[in-house]
């Protein structure tokens, strides 16, 4: 039985006519009577009632027709759901994130591609660090993820989103707290607290980095595995220390955060996926990401 046997049927059962029926499907009467006669001949009964004035349904053609439109519409349903599918409007793109510092820019994301593609399904994926989402992206276990710079995994692509200035946070009555910037250099003699040292946080790699280039080691009295608990901590009076900007939406009492003198030291975040991934519904996350996350300073 072929799908055309079954829209030549429904055609002259809904027109009663195989004149007009066989206009309704742009071809001539002579083939459309072949198809229903083929059809009878395979079910072993006769659809219709014929005669030089009328054609009718016959009650097995009664019993036949609806279930072949049910037939007709699942089929072109799944038509239309495999080519929305495949233009990346149905489908489903897992995403790491690194809590704290994706507060800004990941809820920018996820609305715009549900405003945009509804039935598109958007996995999220809380990651500790920045370099976990990096990782998943690498292995393919995450389809798209917001990283840090440097990006440096074969055969990951990534497009910068934002940019994020270090900074300085301290206990608000720290000694340190009343000035307008902080040296980084004046932090020699500091505890600091932040992540672990071999989690592979980029944050605690910039600073760090920022404290050698002044010449000294931060000297870290507590470690803790997310922004959110160390900047807790920094508040109790525990230490300061040297975090990004998209985390001063955590605000608590105790916590101040001071911009550092001298040139700004930014770091460079981004989304991050594989290049070969072959996922339609991937490159429509990432042309709205291309809207709604435009990299700073593109024109």
């Amino acid at each position: 039985m072929e799908l055309r046997h079954l829209t030549a049927f429904t055609a002259v059962a809904e027109e009663l006519h195989f004149g007009r029926a066989a206009k309704r499907l742009q071809m001539a009467q002579p083939p459309l009577s072949q198809q229903i006669r083929r059809l009878e001949k395979e079910l072993g009964v006769a659809l219709f009632e014929r005669n030089t004035r009328s054609v009718r349904l016959t009650s097995a053609g009664e019993s036949f027709l609806e279930p072949v439109r049910t037939v007709l519409e699942d089929l072109d349903t799944a038509v239309r759901a495999a080519r929305a599918a495949g233009r990346g409007e149905y489908g489903r793109v897992t995403i790491g994130f690194a809590g704290a510092s994706s507060h800004g820019t990941l809820p920018l994301l996820t609305r715009a591609v549900r405003a945009a593609h509804p039935a598109l399904e958007l996995v999220m994926k809380g990651q500790t660090y920045a370099n976990v989402a990096l990782s998943g992206v690498a292995d393919g276990t995450l389809d798209l993820g917001f990283v840090r710079l440097p990006v440096t995994r074969p055969g990951v692509s990534f497009r910068v989103i934002d940019e994020e200035e270090l900074l300085c946070a301290l206990p608000s009555d720290h000694r340190l707290a009343g000035l307008e910037s902080i040296p980084i250099g004046i932090l020699a003699d500091e505890p600091f607290v932040s992540f672990p040292a071999n989690a592979g946080s980029t944050v605690r790699d910039a600073m760090v980095q920022a404290c050698e280039a002044t010449g000294f080691n931060p000297r870290v009295v507590q470690e803790a595995p997310d922004s959110y608990t160390i900047l807790a901590l920094v508040a109790a009076g525990v230490g300061v220390t040297l975090t990004v900007s998209s985390v001063q939406h955590i605000q608590q009492t105790g916590l101040v955060y001071r911009p550092l003198a001298g040139p700004p030291i930014r770091r460079q975040a981004a989304l991050a996926w594989r290049a070969d991934n072959p996922s339609a519904a991937l490159r429509t996350v990432l042309a709205v990401a291309e809207e709604a996350l435009p990299t700073p300073g593109a024109d």
